[in-house]
């Protein structure tokens, strides 16, 4: 079956600069903000998590600026970016309030996402947002990204956040109704494709280009954010945006292409801990904390009883029993040095012991992988 926003647990809604900004005034659309921000009502009522992508930053800012139109200089995107980001994150304050919605904004660059203390800070931080009730709104850090360091395009952005956020749904809201075998704009008769269970070649071929001259993501890149999503357990749907209630629209029928994933956020989470990562240690646990790990709970310190290499926060580990079984693989919300601190202690002793307040678990349940799983 193909799938449905209803179901998801959580979503990311990646809105473009085509759609949100007036490319020949250099304004917001308002009005559309204004729909979206009904949709994330109604997503949020329903009981979802939702994170918004946003680009038109640059946009915005250069017609304040006053920079000509056509191709920027790095330094002018940059200075462009810092004057339109707080004016499309007043938009989306503006337009979320009125449905009694907390916004917080995050940037981001590409390091963010792959560099491991980075990626656990805002993995841990966006995570606390929705817990708090916050929908996150997340664009590139132009200010500060360089030409070597950038994502090039918020569809791709979008896809390493769903990855890193553990996403079910990535929806790709865009001036054009799904994925065809042709281009649309060149030819009439070109076929719609509804679903998209595989990036083959044929399908790579059929991706178009950039349509505006603020978009920087055509099919091209919206099928290479497909790839990344869909390895990561997400499904992805291309739908129109320039519409009053797009996520309404959708979930009325409206034209889109979902890319369907055979796996779950959970699942291939999972996947990538017991077989992409290189353990740097071993804790060796009694037998209290191997009964709970087999319930499903999490490792708490108190279950710990040697600590064995050096790694930092976030890097993955070896679980043994007090025997020398391997039980299981996970990542460590500690450093070595400050596992050893706290193991044999409880949770509520950690915060006394290093002088801060870390989480309660050594290895949480989600990021433990079992030894009968691996």
């Amino acid at each position: 079956m193909t799938p449905s926003l209803k179901q998801a647990r959580r979503i990311i809604i990646k809105m473009g600069s085509a759609l949100l900004v007036d490319e020949a005034e250099g304004a917001i659309h308002h009005a559309r903000l204004v729909g979206l921000a009904a949709d994330v009502a109604d997503l949020r009522g329903a009981g979802s998590e939702v994170m918004i992508v946003t680009s038109g930053a640059i946009a915005v800012g250069r017609r304040h600026l006053g920079l000509a139109q056509g191709p920027l200089k790095l330094e002018e995107k940059q200075a462009a970016a810092a004057c339109g980001q707080i004016r499309l994150a007043h938009a989306y304050q503006e337009a979320l309030a009125a449905h009694d919605i907390t916004v917080a904004q995050i940037l981001l660059t590409i390091d963010d996402t792959e560099e491991r203390r980075r990626y656990l800070n805002a993995r841990n931080t966006i995570n606390t947002l929705l817990a708090a009730g916050a929908v996150p709104i997340i664009n590139e850090n132009d200010t500060v990204a360089t030409a070597e360091i950038r994502f090039g395009d918020n569809d791709r952005l979008a896809a390493r956040v769903a990855a890193m956020m553990s996403a079910d749904t990535l929806l790709l809201l865009s001036n054009i109704d799904g994925m065809y075998k042709s281009d649309p704009a060149r030819d009439p008769g070109a076929e719609w494709i509804p679903r998209i269970d595989a990036i083959t070649p044929e399908i790579e071929a059929a991706a178009g280009a950039a349509g505006s001259a603020d978009a920087s993501g055509g099919m091209q890149t919206k099928v290479a954010a497909a790839r990344i999503a869909m390895a990561a357990g997400c499904h992805m749907v291309i739908a129109r945006g320039d519409v009053t209630r797009p996520v309404a629209a959708l979930e009325a029928g409206a034209r889109s292409t979902w890319f369907v994933s055979k796996a779950t956020p959970r699942a291939a989470r999972k996947q990538w801990i017991a077989g992409s990562l290189q353990p740097r240690g071993t804790l060796t646990i009694d037998a209290g904390a191997e009964a709970a790990l087999a319930a499903g709970r999490s490792l708490l310190p108190a279950g710990v009883g040697a600590v064995e290499g050096e790694f930092q926060r976030g890097e993955a580990v070896t679980v043994k029993s007090a025997a020398g079984g391997l039980i299981g693989r996970g990542l460590s919300a500690y450093s070595a040095a400050d596992a050893r601190r706290i193991m044999g202690y409880k949770s509520g002793e950690i915060e006394s012991i290093l002088g801060y307040r870390g989480r309660d678990a050594i290895i949480h349940r989600d990021d433990l992988v079992l030894e009968e799983s691996m």
